[in-house]
């Protein structure tokens, strides 16, 4: 898989996943900092490319320089989220997508998971955005250390994740208000795409829907900023 931008190249590195070679424009050579020491480090081989070149390679002209060629994605599964909040001592914290086509939604909502400490993310096998460079640019170096679980069925996922004693809510409207719940223990906030929301027979499933007071003329977020909302009110929870 080919990946760009700085942030993203940088950290595939410092997550010592599967890089086979690192691009950087000609420009850059010995001015690198630590992408070019930890290629070198890690006996990666560097090639010195033009603009032009790098912008052919990655099929986007925002690549600030740095292109790396690495290992194709690995999905996990639902059991390897459990078990690594288990392995952390701690009680699972998910987010499940639905419906969440847009590569740069899924990019950032990657991000704002792994900064809020969630263990994992679950996506659908259908109409849903797959992990590809776009989202790995836009995750701006978190995607290495997220883990990415692709079901069949969301609905018995849910069900699966209520029998391991995990709550699950929808976050769209009509439903409690969000900072008055309790958000601590196993949870899984399931987030649903701008156009569409969550459908019916998912929300059914979950335990409850939970809704962001809206004070302005506008009922809607972006749906990477709805979840930024839901999972840090998660967090400072859980850390009290």
């Amino acid at each position: 898989m080919i990946i760009y931008g700085k942030n993203a190249c940088l950290e595939a590195l410092r997550a010592k996943k599967a890089v086979y070679n690192i691009y950087i424009m000609d420009t850059f050579e010995g001015k690198s900092g630590e992408i070019e020491q930890l290629a070198q480090k890690g006996n990666i081989k560097i090639d010195y490319l033009s603009r032009q070149e790098l912008t052919s390679l990655a099929e986007d002209e925002h690549h600030q320089g740095f292109v790396a060629e690495i290992e194709d994605f690995t999905y996990s599964e639902v059991e390897d989220i459990l078990d690594f909040a288990n392995s952390k001592g701690e009680q699972p914290f998910i987010v499940i997508l639905d419906g969440v086509e847009d590569p740069h939604n899924l990019g950032s909502i990657l991000r704002v998971c792994e900064c809020a400490g969630v263990h994992g993310v679950i996506i659908p096998k259908h109409r849903a955005c797959p992990i590809n460079h776009t989202v790995a640019k836009t995750s701006a170096g978190a995607l290495p250390y997220m883990k990415v679980a692709k079901v069949t069925n969301l609905v018995q996922t849910i069900e699966k994740l209520k029998k391991e004693n995990v709550w699950v809510y929808a976050i769209e409207l009509g439903g409690e208000d969000l900072y008055k719940s309790n958000l601590r223990g196993g949870l899984a906030l399931v987030i649903g795409s701008e156009g569409n929301g969550i459908g019916q027979l998912i929300k059914k499933t979950c335990d409850g829907v939970l809704t962001m007071p809206m004070m302005g003329s506008v009922n809607s977020l972006n749906a990477s900023v709805a979840c930024g909302v839901a999972v840090f009110e998660a967090l400072r929870q859980r850390r009290m």
